[in-house]
C-alpha cells in the first residue's frame, strides 16, 4: 500500500476486514458499485444515502470514494443510463473520478457497527446481539443490554431526541411516560421484524425505527394484556421508542470514519462524515396540541 495514497482496491480490503460481506442478509446488495480499484483515494466521504445531494457534497469536496449504508441498487438493472435518477447519480460520480462504496446489513451487524454506534448513544452496557450470527457472540443484528443509569422510560427517550439528528418525524413514544426503565433493545433502520426477538429478551423498552401501526399495535395490546402486576397492565414491557430511519443509521458514519483510518494508517486518507439529514420527510403539519 502507497504509504500517502492507498488505491480503491486498499479502501475495499478494509472496509471489508470490517464488514464482512458474508455478514450481510442473503436479499442485501453491497460492496463496491462503482469506481477504479488501481485509483488512488485520497478523499472518502461517508453518508446514509447515495443520494444526490450527497453525491454534489462529494463532487465539491473532491471525494474519491462515498462509503454510504443504504445502497443504491437492491435489484438488478439493465441499464445505468443518465437518464434515470439512479443513473445520473452514477454518471456524475464517475465523471468526477470518485467511487461508490456501499456496507448495509453487514454494517448493521458488524461490532462498532450501525447497532453498537445507536447503542453506545442510548447508554447500553453489557450488551449482545439481539439476534446473533451464529457462533458469534459480538456479530449480529441489534443489540441488548442495561441502561448506564435507571430511568423513566419519558427521560430515557428525551435522551434519545437529544443524541439522534434532528428530524421532521422526532421521537414517538408508546407506553407510560413514568414507568422505570433499566434495560433496552436497539436497532438501526426498519425493527418491527425483530418485535419477537426483543419480547424474549424481556427489554423494558426497544428503540427502532419505521414502526407500522399494525405491528406496534399488536405488540403494546400483547404487552398489557401479559402484564404480570395487575395495578400496572399499562405499563407492559417492551414500550417502543420509534425514531427516523436516517436518525438511527446516522451514528455509525463516524465509526466507519475512524475505523478506515486506523486500519489504513492515520494520515493515508482524509475522512469526512456528512451532516446532511437525507430523511426524506421536510415538514410536519398538526400533531400534538395544535
Amino acid at each position: 500500500m502507497n504509504a500517502e495514497h492507498p488505491t480503491l482496491a486498499d479502501v475495499v480490503s478494509v472496509l471489508e476486514d470490517l464488514y464482512p460481506p458474508s455478514t450481510a442478509e442473503g436479499w442485501d446488495a453491497v460492496g463496491l458499485v462503482a469506481g477504479d480499484p488501481s485509483r488512488p483515494v485520497r478523499r472518502v466521504l461517508f453518508a446514509v444515502d447515495p443520494v444526490a445531494d450527497v453525491v454534489a457534497e462529494a463532487v465539491e469536496w473532491e471525494a474519491d470514494l462515498v462509503v454510504t449504508h443504504h445502497p443504491l441498487f437492491l435489484r438488478g438493472v439493465h441499464s445505468v443510463a443518465a437518464t434515470t435518477f439512479k443513473g445520473a447519480v452514477v454518471h456524475r460520480l464517475l465523471a468526477a473520478g470518485c467511487g461508490l462504496y456501499v456496507a448495509h446489513t453487514n454494517a448493521d451487524a458488524a461490532p462498532r457497527g450501525v447497532a453498537d454506534a445507536l447503542a453506545d448513544l442510548v447508554g447500553l452496557s453489557d450488551r449482545r446481539p439481539l439476534v446473533a450470527h451464529v457462533d458469534d457472540t459480538e456479530r449480529g443484528l441489534g443489540r441488548v443490554g442495561t441502561l448506564d443509569h435507571p430511568t423513566t422510560l419519558g427521560e430515557f427517550a428525551e435522551r434519545v431526541a437529544q443524541v439522534l439528528p434532528t428530524t421532521v418525524q422526532g421521537v414517538r413514544v408508546a407506553g407510560d411516560l413514568e414507568a422505570p426503565v433499566t434495560t433496552a433493545a436497539v436497532v438501526g433502520g426498519s425493527g418491527d421484524s425483530l418485535f419477537d426477538a426483543v419480547r424474549a429478551t424481556a427489554a423494558d423498552v426497544y428503540v427502532t425505527a419505521d414502526l407500522r401501526h399494525h405491528p406496534a399495535s399488536e405488540l403494546r395490546e400483547r404487552a398489557v394484556f401479559e402484564a404480570t402486576d395487575p395495578e400496572r397492565r399499562e405499563a407492559g414491557t417492551p414500550f417502543l421508542v420509534d425514531v427516523a430511519h436516517f436518525a438511527s443509521e446516522w451514528p455509525w458514519l463516524a465509526y466507519a470514519a475512524t475505523d478506515l483510518s486506523a486500519g489504513l494508517g492515520d494520515g493515508t486518507v482524509t475522512t469526512k462524515v456528512s451532516t446532511l439529514v437525507t430523511d426524506p420527510w421536510t415538514h410536519r403539519v398538526g400533531g400534538v396540541g395544535r
